[in-house]
């Protein structure tokens, strides 16, 4: 079950809860939130298990704004189990050929580095073994995660291990990172690298210069982002008149570059999601 957000003004969607006729047969997943304390720097804690029947479409991984600290429960060693997803920009769709059971920590990009001790952008080219973040203490916390009883054991685990971080936190995230992503989340995205310079007081180019070093990627491809994840929330909520008025009322110059934006980000046609209900 999918618990209510309250406490951030943020939450991003994925393909399993947008298309849950695909993933039927194939996924059971599972999102819950994180406690209060914990809630101005986890979107989510999220499980899957995924089943390789035949027909499947495979587990689609789409752009969100978050980071993800990821644990493999069927992993061969608890050295290899947990690992660190950086920013996604394009969607991905992972098939698998063996069964697969994970569980995830999704982290707000404005408020990881303060978890992870680095910057976002470090995580950008390559997954990053929890060990090479939190040291020898990493491997312990993976074999505690695997082996509890259930998510909400685990839960626990994971969030005992947060509030530490967060005592012990000295790389925290910048102010300017902070007051940006409250910008781009109230204004659902759809603002312009100007427009957003001007609100935080600093220059285009100081501006694009801290996003690609603390998160990997340019303000305006985070506005895309989060824009595009609003309106994957009007599209489940089906509150909209029409895919024209949708399009002009998140700021795309015109239906084909909605398209194609929507495209890229969710790696299928938007009349695909659309009639796929």
């Amino acid at each position: 079950m999918t618990h209510p957000y309250m406490t951030h003004p943020y939450r991003p969607l994925h393909a399993p809860q947008l298309q849950p006729q695909w993933h039927r047969h194939s996924h059971s997943v599972a999102e819950y939130a994180p406690s209060d304390r914990l809630a101005s720097h986890v979107a989510a804690y999220w499980a899957v298990d995924f089943q390789p029947v035949p027909g499947n479409h495979g587990h689609r991984a789409i752009p969100d704004g978050c980071v993800d600290i990821i644990l493999d429960l069927r992993a061969a060693s608890s050295r290899r189990a947990a690992y660190v997803v950086g920013l996604k920009t394009h969607a991905e769709v992972m098939r698998f050929a063996e069964a697969r059971s994970v569980f995830g920590i999704r982290l707000y990009a404005e408020s990881a580095r303060t978890l992870l001790r680095t910057p976002l952008s470090e995580f950008a080219a390559n997954h990053v073994f929890i060990e090479e973040v939190w040291g020898p203490e990493a491997l312990e916390w993976s074999d505690r995660m695997i082996a509890a009883a259930s998510v909400a054991d685990r839960i626990e685990i994971a969030e005992r291990q947060l509030e530490r971080m967060l005592t012990v936190a000295s790389a925290p995230a910048t102010p300017l990172m902070h007051q940006s992503m409250q910008y781009i989340y109230d204004c659902k995205g759809n603002l312009s690298v100007s427009d957003l310079a001007n609100k935080v007081s600093f220059s285009e180019r100081h501006l694009r210069r801290a996003f690609e070093r603390e998160l990997g990627l340019s303000p305006k491809e985070m506005m895309g982002i989060v824009r595009f994840q609003s309106v994957l929330e009007a599209l489940s909520r089906r509150d909209y008149p029409s895919l024209a008025d949708l399009a002009l009322q998140y700021g795309y110059y015109d239906q084909s570059h909605f398209g194609h934006t929507f495209a890229r980000y969710y790696g299928l046609p938007l009349k695909q999601l659309t009639q796929s209900g």
